[in-house]
Formats: structure tokens, sequence, C-alpha cells
């Protein structure tokens, strides 16, 4: 899917001189970020609700 990214200027310098120091482009390092921001929120959101389920099961299990 196509999607146009506009950056701050502080922040596009900083992922031009990031891509050129790794040989990658710019949109490649921007995709990577955003699947990592994804993933980790993913994954703690799943940590969260599992943690949430196990000290509350007890409430829980009443409120059913």
């Amino acid at each position: 899917m196509a999607m146009t990214l506009r950056l701050p200027e502080d922040d596009d310098k900083l992922l031009t001189e990031r891509a050129r120091a790794e040989g990658r482009s710019k949109q490649e390092l921007a995709t990577e970020a955003i699947h990592i921001f994804v993933t980790r929120r993913t994954e703690l959101l799943g940590d969260i609700l599992d943690q949430i389920m196990s000290e509350d099961a007890e409430l829980l299990e009443r409120l059913a």
C-alpha cells in the first residue's frame, strides 16, 4: 500500500544519515521501524492482558 510520510526536518536528516550509514533506503528503515514498533506494542498489550487475567482471575470469575 502506498503511503506518504512527512517527517520533521531533524528526523528526516537523522533517517537519511542512518540509511546512508547502513547502505539501505529510508523506506526500508522506516518500514522496519514501524514493524518493530507495532509488534512490540502488540506483545506488550498481550503481556499486560495476561498479567491482569492472572492477577485478577478470582475477581473476573466472580463477575462472570
